[in-house]
């Protein structure tokens, strides 16, 4: 296993076949396990970078995450690109790693080719966010299913990983704190937004608020994929592999 150093912790990352660097980055609660069935899909293309982020996964538990936490994510990102000694790295965030994806690319441009950010809400988090993730995270923890995933992601210590993510999101949620490192409208990489009509994890609107986003970036391309949940590039593996794929190439 492999493993870099942020903040005198360690960060566990792989790296799986062969072509151009693209890093996947896993969504909040779980790890870049969460990518395993689809990496079929992608490891003949590319060399594709696993990441988990701290206080995740194979990674080093924190007692609590600060209120820049996508932020920080973006900076562990451009780390881990330093540490592998590439000059651009494309990234593919979905959810929670959609954000840390921006903030990459708002934070150290020019280590970052293209960015791809999957079902995530945007530029704010959506009104009923607290609410909605109180009562995923309090039903997900006595379904079997969920918890036997969060310690498929984590191990035996899950909840040292998950109470951790959904305190601070609720932080998060409550002091409206900013969610980019700068100003989205200053992103100057290629950008690619996707989602799935029916994810219920979104807020409603995500459509129009993708659609301001690429207008105050002034470029960018939109793909709404009609079926599947949260996150589309799960939900609609072969179909966003091939698009996600032609954009990245």
């Amino acid at each position: 296993m492999s493993y870099f150093k942020y903040k005198n912790k360690n960060v566990y990352y792989c790296e799986i076949g062969n072509g151009k660097p693209v890093m996947f980055l896993h969504g909040n609660a779980v790890s870049s396990k969460m990518f395993k069935p689809i990496l079929s899909l992608y490891k003949n293309n590319f060399k594709v970078i696993l990441i988990d982020f701290l206080g995740c996964g194979k990674s080093d538990r924190v007692e609590k995450f600060d209120t820049d936490l996508w932020i920080d994510q973006g900076k562990q990102v451009t780390k881990l690109i330093k540490h592998l000694g590439y000059d651009k790295v494309s990234l593919m965030g979905t959810s929670g790693g959609a954000w840390a994806a921006i903030n990459a690319a708002l934070y150290c441009p020019k280590l970052i080719n293209k960015v791809v950010a999957d079902s995530f809400d945007g530029r704010k988090l959506g009104d009923t966010f607290k609410e909605d993730l109180i009562e995923e995270r309090r039903s997900a923890k006595k379904r079997i299913f969920t918890k036997c995933f969060y310690k498929w992601c984590h191990g035996k210590d899950w909840e040292n990983a998950v109470d951790p993510d959904t305190e601070v999101l609720i932080k998060m949620s409550e002091e409206d704190v900013p969610l980019f490192y700068r100003p989205i409208k200053e992103l100057s990489v290629p950008l690619l937004l996707t989602a799935s009509i029916g994810d219920e994890m979104i807020k409603n609107d995500f459509i129009s608020e993708y659609e301001e986003i690429v207008g105050e970036i002034g470029a960018g391309d939109i793909h709404i994929f009609k079926k599947g949940k949260h996150p589309a590039v799960i939900s609609n593996a072969k179909e966003a592999s091939k698009i996600i794929t032609d954009f990245l190439k």
